[in-house]
């Protein structure tokens, strides 16, 4: 038989599912052999135990932690967590002075330093700048990585980490002590001769952050005798927000005297690793951070980017400090009135990134001190995990026995498209499981289980539209097709309901209900997926078979015994009354008919000769 339109576009359907199947198959190995993908999606922590961690809340100034403070803490925190890949985490408050978290699995170095970290996020200029540690001057070049000044002190502007953000502080261009690192040092130099160097704050205090006039002979001598790996680097959080500031950045590298805090982190309304762009919008192929700040923000880092915009080295940096410790000083690179600088520099994916997850959620409204850390098992999850499995079984095994109830061999269908849309699900939670850290939850597998239900319904849905298409005359092909039009306006109206329900639900929810909202609306997409790529093309195929076309008995679609009484162009049979269906059949194509075929059919005339009043 000769292939028509509905063949090949069900033939095409079903060879682009079998592409993305196939796809998703081959990216999932590739994973496997080339990176840390699983064959199976990563198990939440009800399922797969894991870290729980203790944090106690402080205040800096040994105020009491208010209820408000905590649930703002732990709002940051689970960002942190999210931010880390680590889904279906737990963070709740214990107490009034307690926040738990429960990590799933294993937690690595890396996600342990988020969470513990009290981390607050300031903002401050920079003086001067040298060598954290002289036997690692040769890793010096380490610290702009992320953005960070360079260690070599006679080369104080980071030329590989140019940013077109770092905010300054009013300076003083004509002060020779700002201009480098060893600036500071020769000014300390000539001040050895001094038993007393005087204080360390001037006398008045500066009016701006960014003054030369805060580098005092014995600030100068500090910052000489400072190394990134004495005692004192250790205890550079705790300083006075308004007074200078010695540190270094993260790898020790290089050292930093910085001004007074001019901005909050808070000024910060999002940090996003992404691609850097050319004015005209073309990709420079490196990676760099972008940043968006509050209006408030916007204002203050416009003044503050205007004066450092052309000023000397280092004056013309700015340090982004987290805890203490300078996360990234890039240079000035223009004026910047927007609000939306931007870190360039020798930056990877995964060191953007994490900048951008520490400039975003590193401001914590008070520290943590962690009180204990120990693993936990999943024994309750695990047990309850079987039960519901069992549940789903029982409840996949009733809607089988139903559909071969109802439909017959039909009911082979929906077994069918049930085993593609469990294979679809199955390597899309792997996949999201590998890309994007999901894991799934105890409430994922009731979505799961629930989404069975759905998934039936459409095909319900879809089989009766074809049967009423039957029973109205039409053809088997004509049917599959005329159903088709019908069903796939209700399917998509019941789950775009039910897909906003869930994406209204990920939005709000949190913890284990977010698991459940992903898996319920993943599977109402599946369901469009599968209808739409392999029910009705499997559908259209099976028409043309005899069995189908034939109408047999065994197949479902049997006219007879659905009740069929108008066999097409205007042409009626009268059903055999042995039932109350048949007769209800009967009295349905008697309110079919048209004037002229009941005056035809009242006068014996034989059915065709109204044939031409039907079409009329």
């Amino acid at each position: 038989m000769a292939s028509t339109p509905a063949v090949r576009r069900a033939r095409r359907s079903l060879v682009f599912l079998l592409v993305i199947l196939v796809g998703l198959a081959g990216l999932i190995t590739l994973g496997v052999f080339r990176s840390d993908a699983t064959w199976t999606p990563k198990l939440a922590l009800d399922l797969q135990g894991g870290t729980q961690i203790l944090l106690a809340a402080e205040q800096p100034d040994g105020e009491a932690v208010s209820g408000e403070q905590l649930q703002q803490a732990v709002s940051i925190i689970r960002q942190r967590v999210d931010a880390a890949g680590v889904s279906e985490a737990e963070i709740t408050t214990q107490g009034s002075q307690h926040i738990s978290v429960s990590i799933p699995g294993k937690a690595d170095e890396a996600t342990l330093q988020r969470i513990e970290a009290s981390a607050k996020l300031d903002f401050r200029p920079v003086l001067a700048t040298g060598i954290g540690i002289d036997v690692t001057q040769q890793q010096g070049a380490e610290g702009t990585e992320e953005g960070g000044a360079e260690a070599d002190p006679a080369e104080a502007n980071p030329s590989d980490a140019k940013s077109e953000e770092g905010t300054g502080a009013e300076g003083d261009a004509g002060e020779p002590a700002a201009e480098s690192g060893s600036g500071a040092e020769e000014a300390a130099g000539g001040a050895e001769g001094s038993e007393d160097l005087g204080p360390l704050d001037p006398d008045p205090l500066p009016e701006g952050a960014g003054d030369q006039a805060w580098i005092t002979p014995a600030l100068q001598q500090k910052f000489t005798d400072f190394t990134c790996d004495s005692d004192a680097a250790l205890d550079t959080r705790e300083q006075p927000a308004d007074r200078p500031l010695i540190t270094c950045d993260e790898t020790g590298t290089a050292k930093y005297l910085l001004g007074p805090v001019e901005l909050s982190g808070d000024v910060i309304t999002d940090a996003t690793a992404q691609m850097g762009t050319t004015q005209t919008g073309a990709t420079t192929g490196e990676w760099v951070v972008q940043i968006t700040m509050n209006r408030e923000g916007a204002d203050t880092f416009g003044k503050i980017s205007t004066r450092l915009y052309g000023a000397p080295e280092p004056q013309n940096q700015f340090a982004f400090v987290l805890d203490g410790r300078v996360l990234s000083a890039p240079t000035m690179q223009g004026q910047i009135l927007d609000g939306r600088p931007s870190i360039s520099g020798a930056f990877t994916q995964d060191s953007a990134k994490a900048l951008a997850d520490q400039l975003k959620f590193g401001a914590l409204p008070m520290d943590f001190t962690v009180q204990s850390q120990e693993d936990i098992s999943a024994t309750l999850g695990t047990s309850q995990l079987s039960a519901g499995l069992l549940a789903g079984l029982i409840g996949l095994l009733l809607v089988v026995v139903y559909s071969m109830f109802q439909y017959r061999a039909l009911g082979t269908l929906t077994i069918a498209s049930l085993v593609i849309a469990g294979v679809l699900t199955y390597l899309l939670l792997t996949f999201f499981s590998w890309r994007q850290g999901y894991r799934l939850s105890l409430a994922g597998v009731a979505g799961i289980i629930v989404a069975v239900g759905f998934t039936a319904d459409s095909f319900i849905v879809y089989f009766e539209r074809i049967r009423d298409a039957l029973r109205d005359g039409f053809a088997i092909e004509s049917a599959v097709e005329h159903g088709w039009k019908k069903a796939l306006r209700t399917i998509l109206a019941s789950d775009g309901v039910n897909f906003l329900a869930a994406v209204i639900l990920f939005i709000l929810a949190v913890g284990n209900v977010k698991g459940f909202a992903f898996t319920l609306g993943l599977t109402t997409l599946v369901d469009v997926i599968v209808v739409a790529l392999f029910t009705h093309p499997m559908m259209t195929l099976l028409a043309r078979t005899r069995f189908y076309r034939g109408g047999h008995p065994a197949s479902g679609l049997d006219p007879q015994r659905l009740g069929a009484v108008y066999r097409g162009r205007a042409q009626f049979r009268e059903p055999v009354l042995t039932s109350k269906k048949n007769e209800r059949s009967r009295r349905e194509a008697a309110r079919r008919q048209t004037i002229a075929e009941r005056k035809a059919a009242e006068a014996g005339a034989p059915a065709s000769s109204a044939t031409a009043g039907k079409e009329s």
